[in-house]
């Protein structure tokens, strides 16, 4: 069975931070492109941040650039996002993914194969 599944949300309060993981099985990460979306109440999905299949390239929204980090651990076959500096519009469930495409199809064009159930991320004090 082709899963992802995400863990590490949480409520945090603003300025704080969050390490999310995103564990595959079934299938490799390696090869694919990862990424994390998410998505606040009445909002469309975004996508956050994307890494290419090589970890050359790397897709982030302006509202996190700087903030937030990808990363991924091939042996462990686990994605990570690393968020620091949480704001209260950071709060939304974050739903990791996985792709065999380039981080512009992925994160901007929403081109993906797997994706994670989600993780609620709550910034509030």
């Amino acid at each position: 069975q082709l899963e992802l599944v995400e863990s590490g949300g949480g409520l945090v309060q603003p300025g704080g931070s969050l390490r999310l993981s995103c564990a595959a099985s079934g299938f490799t990460l390696d090869g694919h492109a990862i990424g994390w979306f998410r998505q606040a109440p009445g909002q469309e999905r975004e996508g956050v941040s994307c890494l290419s299949s090589s970890s050359g390239n790397t897709y982030y929204v302006d509202s996190v650039k700087g903030r937030f980090t990808i990363s991924r651990d091939n042996a462990k076959n686990t994605m990570y996002l690393q968020m620091n500096s949480l704001k209260p519009e950071d709060t939304a469930v974050y739903y990791c993914a996985a792709a065999p495409y380039n981080v512009h199809a992925m994160c901007e064009l929403h081109s993906v194969d797997y994706w994670g159930k989600g993780t609620l991320v709550t910034v509030s004090s």
